[in-house]
């Protein structure tokens, strides 16, 4: 989003508790520290999923894996995914990495492995595959997308729509990826919203809030903490440390168990209703990712995991949901206020107990 463009509005739609939705971004091994490789393609760690199930299956969660093109092309992995969709322990979706995602025809780079940075026709192509392999291992198409590296470009919509998508949630609120030539997200809502008048795709935005005694400083001037010149100062570490302003995103993945309470808590006093909780599939085996390196990391991992959804369930009156189970309940009520007809409508509401 650029200074000139005015931000989409968030849908003012009623829930009956909180929710909070489980999003994986569902992807090969690679390492984080070296350039991007076609080359790394292993999906060895997409069963080692089975170890945060066990937290889910206790709390009644259902995450949502969004995979990408190595993940949907593995037998093994693929067929160990369908076999928790088709038991009702998750739902699916797809996710792009463009540096290995046929057709190989861009060069490999950072600004590349945006794929709303490639040419229309690539991008295209590279999500259509991407999509085809998804539907050919699960048996029916997906409808949900989350774009790799959250890297939307200008015609990313207009594909999804194309493909059938009604579903993305590919927007970090309160952040800009523009200093690699990624796409700048400042501004953005951080709840449910149609991107356009057609209302053909809901966007479910990560969850990225702000905590602290000048925590809407961050909403309001974000720029004060994200430009160069405050980054080599180290404002945003001060401010954090002396409890004054925290940028956090709703993850496992860099944030601790108290951080991610301080947050929930934050935004469910502020208002916020809808709550995306994110982290990427190869965390969960030890030294893949730069987040959990050893199998007393993991264990740590997990913990936090169930400790914050406990939390949430327990302390903040919080449901959980999923991203197509919250499409329905938002698009029920959308009909009903443009006085159209809705095809989810039926089976859409909370009933009693129901988590959401």
């Amino acid at each position: 989003m650029t200074d000139s463009e005015e931000a989409p509005r968030p849908g003012k739609w009623k829930y009956e508790a909180p929710l909070l939705l489980v999003v994986v971004d569902t992807e090969e091994e690679f390492n984080w520290g070296l350039p991007f490789d076609r080359q790394a393609t292993a999906t060895h760690s997409i069963t080692a999923q089975d170890r945060v199930h066990g937290v889910y299956d206790k709390l009644g969660v259902v995450p949502t894996y969004v995979m990408d093109y190595p993940v949907a092309a593995s037998r093994t992995a693929a067929h160990y995914l369908r076999t928790l969709v088709d038991a009702g322990k998750a739902e699916f979706g797809t996710h792009c990495h463009p540096w290995v995602t046929p057709p190989y025809s861009e060069q490999v780079s950072v600004f590349n492995s945006y794929h709303g940075n490639l040419p229309r026709e690539l991008e295209a192509e590279k999500i259509r595959l991407t999509t085809e392999a998804v539907a050919q291992a699960f048996g029916r198409s997906p409808r949900v997308f989350k774009a790799g590296r959250y890297g939307l470009g200008p015609n990313t919509f207009g594909i999804l729509r194309e493909l059938g998508y009604s579903v993305d949630c590919s927007v970090v609120p309160h952040t800009s990826f523009a200093h690699e030539g990624g796409p700048n997200y400042q501004g953005m809502p951080d709840q449910p919203y149609f991107p356009d008048a057609s209302h053909a795709l809901l966007e479910v935005p990560l969850t990225v809030g702000y905590s602290g005694s000048l925590r809407r400083w961050g909403v309001t001037r974000p720029a004060l903490m994200q430009n160069h010149f405050a980054q080599r100062l180290h404002l945003p570490g001060i401010m954090s440390r002396m409890g004054l302003l925290e940028r956090v995103r709703l993850s496992p993945e860099g944030f601790d168990e108290n951080t991610l309470k301080r947050l929930l808590r934050t935004m469910v006093q502020d208002g916020v209703q809808v709550f995306t909780m994110t982290y990427h599939s190869p965390t969960l085996q030890p030294g893949n990712t730069p987040y959990v390196r050893t199998p007393a990391d993991l264990e740590a991992f997990l913990r936090t995991i169930e400790n914050v959804l406990r939390y949430f369930q327990s302390e903040l009156g919080g449901r959980f949901s999923t991203l197509e189970r919250l499409e329905r309940l938002i698009r029920v009520q959308d009909s009903r206020a443009r006085a159209e007809p809705c095809p989810l409508e039926t089976g859409s509401t909370l009933a009693p107990g129901h988590q959401g």
